[in-house]
């Protein structure tokens, strides 16, 4: 089977339950009111200092530096 059809056969197979629809929903609404921007498509992110999955803080400058970077957010409710 194709990864297009493997694709296709997870997406339809996969439903949430209403409550973690809503709440995704919401979060959706409060970034759009919010008025936040996110990056397009191969533009610069400004330097900044974060702490990693592990606590350990890492500045992006520094991951530059190593080569590309790619820069993966979650939201802790959903």
């Amino acid at each position: 089977m194709r990864l297009s059809e493997q694709i296709a056969q997870f997406k339809a197979g996969r439903q949430f339950p209403p409550e973690v629809v809503e709440t995704m929903k919401r979060g959706r609404e409060s970034i759009r009111a919010s008025g936040a921007a996110g990056l397009s498509v191969g533009e610069r992110a400004p330097d900044f200092l974060l702490p990693n999955q592990v606590g350990k803080e890492v500045r992006l400058a520094d991951r530059l530096a190593a080569g590309p970077v790619v820069l993966s957010f979650y939201r802790g409710e959903w």
